[in-house]
């Protein structure tokens, strides 16, 4: 099928934090939707069947909760599938920017999914109801290449977002298309996270996500592309992202992904927002994904003596690393019940430094998740002070088998080259209770290759 989705640029409202009528939010948002409405349209005539938009799109950013409320609309949580905005506009009060996409989808033909702030009134007796009587979400609407509300998602795990509430229970949001089954749909800081991401695929065996983000971000690990790539192939699914485009708030990242193939949009340069089109397979049968745990054999590591090991902060975390040198060899490096891996050979000798890092333990910064990971990573400088540090270029060619003794059967494969570029690995998947990753020749100099785990359970 042929999907799209569209990194924008919003326009933002100067003065997040005052407040303002409905009528000057709805003119700022309008500003935003006429870019989304030509878009559709470019993708529409590329031939694309569905389109999706980012996360905080629309409205922008930095509101508090009083001074987001102009910018809401009333969607019906429960109604979804029986009503068309464009068609039944009398239906509800405030639904003027529901009713603009529901169009949109309804002109153009097309299935559509943007990302807006929407209200709902409740009782302040009923328990989890919020002081000034109403729940205030981050919500993705579905709508069909009818302009029907097919389905809506509101946000779970709030990245510091004062202006949203949390819904009472995680929704689970899917909806059906006639060219490639059933779509499930997420929202940026959701995807670290086991409910409702992940519980989401497997309960209902799904094979297309869809994933509005407003993504900082944050080397060597979590850049955005590298990020939704891992999932793809973890989890064995497409994966259509949408992703803001604010460069000097390091956001921008976007793609259409498949277990094996990307179509990626990431620049940290330039301004304006970028439409990505692709034609991408369906994926129907259930072949064992790499999160599956399969029998085999890990080849055993030498007796060779590991250099000295030595600490750096990486990613807010305390990272035991030690230093790749060399033309090739075989390390092992170790931290709590976690052991790393990896056996390297360089093609040529340059002059960069990296090393093989492990951390095994609760993350606390922006978010608080229980992390194993093994990194292989270049190093901002030559001293081991640097290594952690967010770099952007590469130039080593690095042959290489990188495993570890995981104990969460979550594992995502990070596997990024220079200029924020994507590459897939060879081989990857369980061997004897070790999850490995191996390549031989990137396609540019090695960013980072790295098995980042998640265990929920431990959070």
């Amino acid at each position: 099928y042929v999907a799209a989705v569209y990194e924008h640029e919003s326009i933002l409202s100067p003065a997040p934090a005052a407040r303002v009528e409905r009528r000057s939010a709805l003119e700022l948002m309008g500003r935003n939707l006429d870019i989304y409405e030509q878009q559709v349209l470019a993708a529409a005539r590329q031939g694309a069947q569905i389109i999706v938009f980012p996360e905080d799109g629309i409205h922008g950013f930095n509101f508090t909760r009083s001074s987001i409320y102009p910018y809401l609309d009333f969607v019906p949580h429960s109604h979804s599938g029986k009503w068309n905005p464009c068609r039944e506009p009398y239906l509800f009060n405030d639904t003027e920017v529901v009713q603009r996409l529901s169009c949109m989808a309804l002109k153009n033909k097309i299935f559509l999914v943007a990302n807006l702030g929407t209200k709902q009134p409740c009782e302040r007796s009923e328990p989890g109801c919020p002081w000034d009587g109403r729940y205030q979400f981050n919500t993705n609407v579905a709508l069909g290449a009818d302009g029907a509300l097919l389905a809506t998602y509101r946000k779970h795990n709030l990245y510091f977002e004062s202006a949203f509430d949390t819904p009472p229970e995680p929704d689970h949001a899917l909806f059906d298309t006639p060219f490639a089954g059933s779509f499930g749909m997420f929202t940026c800081f959701d995807i670290l996270f086991f409910e409702p991401a992940v519980s989401l695929i497997k309960q209902y065996n799904l094979k297309q996500i869809i994933y509005p983000t407003a993504w900082m971000n944050q080397l060597p690990l979590l850049s955005a592309v590298e990020f939704q790539q891992a999932f793809a192939t973890a989890f064995n699914v497409n994966v259509l992202a949408a992703n803001i485009h604010h460069p000097t708030l390091g956001m921008t990242g976007s793609g259409i992904y498949t277990p094996v193939k990307s179509f990626i949009y990431h620049n940290m340069e330039s301004y304006g927002g970028k439409l990505i089109v692709a034609e991408i397979p369906v994926i129907t049968a259930d072949y064992k994904t790499s999160l599956e745990k399969t029998p085999g054999r890990v080849s055993e590591k030498g007796k060779e003596q590991s250099p000295p090991s030595f600490y750096a902060e990486m990613m807010y975390d305390n990272f035991t690393f030690v230093p790749v040198w060399g033309e090739k060899g075989e390390l092992q490096v170790c931290a709590n019940s976690l052991c790393c891996y990896l056996n390297y050979q360089r093609a040529v000798l340059t002059d960069e430094l990296y090393a093989l890092g492990v951390f095994d333990g609760l993350h606390t910064v922006h978010g608080t998740y229980y992390v194993q990971a093994c990194a292989l990573v270049k190093c901002g400088g030559l001293s081991f002070s640097t290594c952690g540090q967010e770099v952007t270029d590469a130039t080593a060619l690095i042959d290489f088998q990188l495993w570890g003794n995981m104990s969460t059967p979550y594992i995502f494969p990070l596997l990024l080259t220079s200029g924020i570029t994507l590459d897939f690995a060879d081989h990857m998947g369980w061997k004897n209770n070790h999850y490995f990753l191996s390549k031989n020749r990137t396609s540019s100099g090695l960013l980072t290759a790295a098995l980042y785990g998640r265990w929920y359970e431990k959070d």
